[in-house]
Parts: structure tokens; sequence; C-alpha cells
């Protein structure tokens, strides 16, 4: 008979310990919001697939057009015998993503593949090399985008030699004293000593920090990098990629700040659980790049391509980015008092957009020196006790909540439930 266990054992035997693992529950079957693991035990979702399953899981518009689509091909490699559901996805991308501007689409797989297609575009129109990120973003594991991650371990560390002329300066987070005005001069002060304005291709941005801790842009920040770019020709570069599809209670993250990119990077909820990922930007950008210079074997699958289709129908007619704003108003309306309140002194802040809210552990509010191995127990006793969520943060010391966008509002609170007696018992045992 399986087991968690016997399958743990298999894949400590199978996989390098290097593909790392959250948690020793295997999945058997998953409902929306709801997983059950091998032996029958139930799971609230609060991670989503890490943002992918926005529309929650087998929703049955996406389960019902991937099926169709599996009746007629799979596979044909658009680049060799193209299909209509690939030009009209990206039509469809084309008119979603900000900005009143004519834009193109091309499809891939991940969206590391995108941040790399993304980095060849502004390296190859601009003419220029060096590139700008910020500390705590997280961009990929491929070679380019692993450079351009904010954070050394364990993405970077003892993959180099890393890709040259990629800089990196501090994001803003008032929580840990870094203004905006401190990430500005951090950026000129890159400008000044390391890459001259004239030599930059392209500033990424996650509107929303993902891995790094669920920190939002401030808007004036986006303004004034909108700002830069736009004076000395960099092209400002939006990775969307775990903010897109409605998480933040807004299509895309960057409609919170009226700041438009010149190229967005997209993936993880696009596809309801299908591999896909898109690159769309200003089409006189996209057109310079020669015939052959992107692409992929892989790259809009039929079937993935099928998925986001039903993907973006249900985001529209269930009003998932207005519900998106519902599940973020509810999870704060539970999360804030116990930041603001005497019970959990170990809360020092709850943030986030829509329904992509974190909650970060410190020792103690005045120091707000983090608590890495609290954030660590509190999502171990959350499992334990049939709730999921996931860690993250650049010290390890938040706690991310992800939902689907579909979760109905008991089950909702049922995780919250849960979630407050794993915090309250994690608390108590570090005391």
């Amino acid at each position: 008979m399986r087991s968690n266990a016997s399958l743990a054992e298999r894949r400590s035997a199978a996989i390098p310990a290097g593909l790392a693992k959250h948690s020793d529950i295997y999945i058997e079957r998953a409902e929306n919001a709801e997983l059950w693991d091998v032996e029958g035990r139930r799971y609230v979702d609060f991670a989503a697939g890490i943002a992918v399953t926005n529309t929650g899981h087998r929703h049955p518009a996406v389960v019902e057009r991937v099926k169709r689509q599996l009746d007629q091909f799979t596979h044909t490699s658009f680049q060799t015998t193209p299909y209509e559901d690939y030009v009209s996805l990206c039509e469809r991308l084309n008119a979603l993503v900000p900005g009143d501007v004519p834009k193109k689409t091309f499809l891939v797989t991940t969206g590391a593949e995108a941040i790399e297609n993304a980095a060849k575009i502004a390296r190859a129109v601009t003419g220029r090399s060096a590139l700008i990120a910020f500390s705590g973003a997280f961009h990929g594991r491929t070679l380019l985008a692993m450079t351009l991650t904010g954070k050394t371990v364990p993405y970077k560390a003892g993959f180099g030699p890393l890709v040259g002329d990629i800089y990196h300066v501090p994001f803003p987070i008032a929580f840990h004293g870094v203004s905006v005005a401190d990430s500005l001069e951090a950026l000129q002060q890159v400008f000044r000593v390391q890459a001259d304005p004239s030599r930059v291709g392209a500033i990424f941005i996650e509107p929303v920090q993902g891995e790094g801790g669920f920190y939002p842009a401030p808007v004036p920040f986006l303004k004034a990098l909108r700002r830069i770019c736009d004076e000395h020709g960099i092209l400002l570069i939006a990775d969307e990629i775990q903010t897109g599809f409605g998480r933040t209670g807004k299509m895309f993250a960057m409609e919170h700040s009226g700041v438009n990119a010149d190229i967005v990077t997209m993936a993880k909820g696009l596809g309801g659980g299908f591999p896909i990922a898109a690159i769309t930007g200003r089409a006189d950008l996209m057109d310079k790049i020669p015939a052959g210079g992107v692409g992929s074997t892989f790259a809009g699958n039929p079937l993935a391509c099928a998925a986001a289709h039903a993907v973006l129908d249900v985001i529209e007619k269930e009003k998932l980015v207005e519900r998106a704003q519902e599940i973020g108003k509810r999870i704060k309306a539970r999360l804030e008092p116990w930041a603001n309140g005497n019970e959990f002194p170990t809360i020092g802040e709850v943030r986030g957009l829509g329904a992509m809210v974190a909650i970060e552990f410190v020792t103690d509010r005045a120091t707000r020196a983090p608590a890495a191995d609290l954030a660590k127990a509190v999502t171990k006793i959350a499992l334990d006790s049939g709730l999921l969520v996931l860690n993250c943060g650049i010290r390890g010391n938040g706690v991310r909540l992800l939902p689907p966008l579909t979760i109905p509002f008991d089950l909702l609170d049922e995780g919250l439930d849960r979630l407050e007696a794993a915090i309250r018992q994690a608390q108590g045992e570090a005391r």
C-alpha cells in the first residue's frame, strides 16, 4: 500500500536532494481549494501551486476545454505547423496587458524562460548589455534569470560564474528601513560607478516581490522608475509571473500604480495548472527580433493554450479579479488585528495586495529581527493540521497566503482558523 513515508523513501533514492521539498505529503487528487494525499487526508490549499491554480484545481471549464483539445491534437510545434489557439491567446494577452500602445506576444513554457527572452529582447533592441534588478527579487533558476534573482542562497551559491553586466539595487521596504529615496539613490549610484545609464538595456521589477516576501513596490517608486527609464532610453520590464491574472485584485499588479511597462513577463496563473508562459511587449520592440531569434519546440503547447483560454474565460465570467479583492479584505480583516494586538507579538507585519498576503514573523516588534525558525514552525504545524501554506522572504521569516481565487468563503475561514491555531502553537513552543 502506498503511503507518504514510502513515497518519501522512493523520492530520496531517485531524485537529487537539490530539488527542494516543502513537505512529505504526496497528493492523490485535488478539487478547487482542497487537496487529498495518498493516505486520504484532506488539506485546505493556501498555496495554489505557488500562485498557479488561481482558478482552482481542476476547474470544470479548464478540464472540459483541455479534453476537447486532447481529441484534436497535442503537439505540432507552432513554428512548424501553427494553430489558431496560439494566435488568439496572443491577441487576448495583447488586449489585456496594460498600455495604450500596439503590443505583440509570443509564448514559452516557464517563467524563467519568459525572463530569459525578455532579457534577450532588451539587449537586442537597445544595443545595451547592462541589466538592473533588485535585492530580494526572484526571476527564476536558469542562468540569466538566476543572476537577476536577488538572493544568493539557495539560488546562486555554487553555480557561478554568473552572467556578467547585471547589477542589483536595494528594493524599497519601509518595514526594514529602506525608503523609496534610498533605493533611487542606490540606482543613481549604480549609474555613477558601475553602469552608465547609456549602457543599461532594462530594469526588471516585480510589482510585488514574490519569493522575496510579498513586498509591494511603492507607487511613487514605480513612477520614478518609469521616468528614469524614459529619460535614459531604458526598458522597464515587469515580472508579473506570480502577480498576474487577478491575484492582486487587478488583472496585473502594475495596474495598481497606473505605470505601464515596456515588456511584461507572465506564467503561473495563465495556464491553470498547465505549463505556459508569455512575453508581451510594445510591438515596435518585439518586431525588431529577427526570425528564429525566439522560439522553442514546446512553447505554446496546444493543451496549455486551450487551458489558458479557459482560464481567461473563467476569470471574466466569475469576476475573479473582484473576488481576489474580497478574499484579500477577508484575510486582512482576520490577520491585521493579530499584527496590531498583543496576543501575537511575533507578527511584525501583515501586507500584500488582493489575495497575495504575507505575514512577517519577528523575534520582537521593536528590533524587527527576523524569526525564520518560527515561520518554518508555523508552516509545519499548519500542514500537520490540514492547511498548506508556504514560507517566503529573503530572511526566510515570511508565511505567504495564496488561496485559489475560487475558494469558498467558508473554506477560507476554515483555513484561517487553522493558521491562527498554528501560530498560537508555534509561538507557545518557541517561548
